[in-house]
């Protein structure tokens, strides 16, 4: 019998951030498949960081500047049958002078939206993203 050589499983890596406006509200940006889904995008270059990549991203995304703070969650995600890609969520903290203005929404996204808390359950949107921003208003009400 032939050994064969171990070969890794391969997913891509989301890095994604839960960020509140001014009125604690949460950014959500509606993506190809008409789900809502947190900014962000893919961890591509392996000199850099996870924060980096992340600050980036939500720059390009809504014209917004934000500060990431605390991982939340880690979750395997399968938008499409056969695809998994390794998501990571992060809490952030939007730029004080960002805080009353409106996200504008990137030719990645058809639409953004601000959503209170007890919206978001109703959304269509993966249980991940939906458990990473209720950890992060619970993180946000302790202060």
């Amino acid at each position: 019998m032939t050994e064969q050589p171990y070969v890794p499983a391969v997913f891509p890596v989301s890095i994604k951030g839960v960020i509140l406006d001014g009125q604690q509200r949460v950014l959500l940006l509606k993506n190809e498949r008409a789900e809502w889904e947190l900014p962000g995008g893919k961890l591509e270059l392996a000199d850099e960081g996870p924060a980096a990549r992340l600050e980036t991203e939500i720059r390009e995304e809504c014209g917004w500047h934000a500060t990431v703070g605390p991982l939340l969650d880690v979750w395997m995600y399968e938008p499409i049958p056969g695809r998994n890609v390794f998501i990571v969520t992060y809490g952030c903290v939007l730029a004080p002078e960002d805080a009353g203005r409106a996200p504008v929404v990137s030719h990645e996204h058809k639409e953004a939206g601000l959503f209170h808390r007890e919206e978001i359950d109703a959304l269509t949107m993966p249980r991940g993203y939906k458990d990473s921003i209720s950890s992060w208003f619970e993180h946000t009400a302790r202060g």
